[in-house]
């Protein structure tokens, strides 16, 4: 069904000037870019091509295992030998004994193929009684685990970031998942979590949950190495995604045991110090799963815990990817705001739901002052909740001053890009070229890369002191070099707007014969 386009929210110039912000002037100059967005946005074959070609900033918010195509999936499981089940389309270690099947049928067999993609995905997926898009999209996950290493995965995924023009993502996993989990049922037998959080963390650092940070950074070594190796990086075929900077989010399974949940949690927060390409953890898992529900309060004091030890650990959670009728009204009434207020989040997955809060103008007026960024994920926003169009919170964000980004969950399953969700979002929320410029500087903005903005400030886009009033289309001076050479999120960000002054002069020969 074609979303209509929202006409009766104000435009963004009218909403900058409602909560008090100030356009950049920077965005005015793209007059080439902003012309070609205004001309192509009634045709869907322009705009796409057009919002293609568009530098982007990156990708906050996409599950690895979730975001790899089942294509890529099958030829990397078939390439390992794996089987598959064909009644149940499940991932299987070998031998193939029937009724599994060499995966490398399906490189073959059409229709086995097909079988398999929809099974893994959204593709050709019809609702029936008893099978929702919810239902079917969270069920994929549990038949194709496994059935690829990490590495094919994110070579399938950082490669179409690149070829989208993005400079950064990032992908959320597991490291070390299972051996986290057996070292907090050991502990529990003799030191059981109860009401004395201290003492569970004081046994789990004693028992070494520590040591396995080491192990976690060789699985990221195998991981990025198979990675480069399948994209040909250092070769002269080297492919677009070998110059993505890509950083690493532990998951956290929220559904869990709640002596695994926070033991998942302290390893989250020790690996994101340990190791400089893990920047933060993340809740993940259906929101609406009974033991989530019935232990949500309860981890976001977990959490609160956890942040009173480490201050420094980047979080980001799901919270809010929930809707009426999906559960009680009263569920649906404080996850964000314990998110936010107890769980610390700088980052919140989804936020459907922020107007079923308690207070709901009260919270957006405290994610906007404490810049609590908002995940926006459209399409899986669509297919597993059917919220989209008019019912979406996204303008609403906007409108109140919070810093949203545009992601794409779990593309793969979704058979979508962030190409596609930009393309959403002009079409439906009638986006302007300083508003999408703005949606990209914010994905680098509220990135968990290290180091300081080139922002002094990400209302009105004006550079830090070091870089202010230089162009992006020429060198630095050695002040702002330095600054730059001294913080990888200034210097993402550097190359971004350089990107786009470029784009302004390519946008110019974007015209049909």
């Amino acid at each position: 069904m074609t979303e209509p386009v929202i006409t009766s929210m104000p435009s963004f110039r009218l909403i900058a000037v409602i909560i008090g912000l100030t356009l950049p002037s920077g965005a005015a100059l793209a007059q080439d870019a902003a012309a070609r967005l205004a001309q192509y946005r009634s045709s869907p074959p322009l705009l796409r091509a057009f919002l293609y070609r568009m530098p982007k900033g990156g990708d906050l918010h996409n599950h690895l295992s979730g975001a790899a195509y089942a294509e890529a999936t099958i030829r990397a499981a078939a390439a390992a030998g794996m089987c598959f089940n064909p009644d149940s389309g499940q991932a299987v270690r070998p031998p193939c004994t029937p009724p599994a099947r060499p995966m490398a049928d399906a490189l073959h067999d059409a229709a086995l193929n097909r079988t398999l993609v929809d099974a893994w995905s959204m593709r050709d997926f019809v609702p029936v009684s008893g099978l929702s898009g919810h239902d079917h999209f969270f069920a994929a996950f549990a038949k194709f685990g496994g059935a690829a290493a990490m590495g094919d995965l994110a070579a399938d995924v950082v490669d179409r970031v690149g070829r989208q023009r993005m400079r950064y993502v990032e992908l959320m996993a597991t490291f070390q998942g299972g051996a986290v989990g057996a070292l907090a049922d050991k502990v529990a037998q003799s030191q059981p979590l109860g009401e004395d959080p201290a003492a569970f963390d004081a046994a789990l650092r004693s028992a070494g949950i520590g040591d396995l940070v080491a192990r976690a950074s060789k699985d990221i070594d195998t991981a990025e190495q198979r990675m480069r190796a399948v994209l040909g990086c250092g070769t002269p075929a080297a492919k677009p995604g070998c110059s993505v900077t890509v950083r690493w989010l532990q998951q956290v399974s929220r559904v869990l045991s709640p002596e695994r949940v926070f033991a998942s949690s302290l390893f989250g927060a020790l690996l994101s110090k340990g190791e400089p390409r893990v920047v933060g953890l993340d809740f993940v898992a259906p929101e609406d799963d009974p033991n989530a529900l019935a232990n949500y309060t309860s981890q976001m004091h977990m959490l609160d815990y956890l942040h009173s030890q480490m201050p420094g650990a980047n979080i980001s959670l799901h919270a809010g990817e929930l809707t009426m009728g999906l559960v009680r009204p009263e569920d649906l009434s404080f996850h964000i705001r314990e998110a936010v207020e107890l769980g610390h989040a700088k980052r919140i997955g989804h936020g459907v739901d922020v107007m079923y809060e308690e207070d709901p103008f009260g919270l957006l007026r405290e994610m906007a002052a404490k810049r609590v960024a908002v995940e926006i994920n459209l399409t899986s926003n669509a297919d597993i909740l059917g919220v989209q169009g008019t019912a979406h919170p996204f303008p609403v964000y906007r409108s109140a001053g919070v810093p949203v980004v545009l992601s794409t969950d779990d593309e793969g399953i979704e058979r979508i890009d962030r190409t596609n969700e930009m393309q959403r979002a002009v079409t439906t929320y009638g986006l302007d070229w300083p508003a999408l410029v703005g949606l990209e500087r914010n994905t680098l903005e509220y990135a968990f890369v290290a180091g300081d903005s080139l922002w002094a400030n990400a209302r009105t886009w004006d550079k830090v002191s070091a870089c202010a009033g230089l162009a992006v289309t020429r060198e630095p001076s050695p002040r702002c070099a330095s600054f730059l050479h001294a913080n990888d999120k200034a210097r993402l960000q550097w190359a971004f707007e350089r990107d786009l002054a470029n784009f302004d002069k390519e946008a110019r020969a974007m015209r049909l014969p």
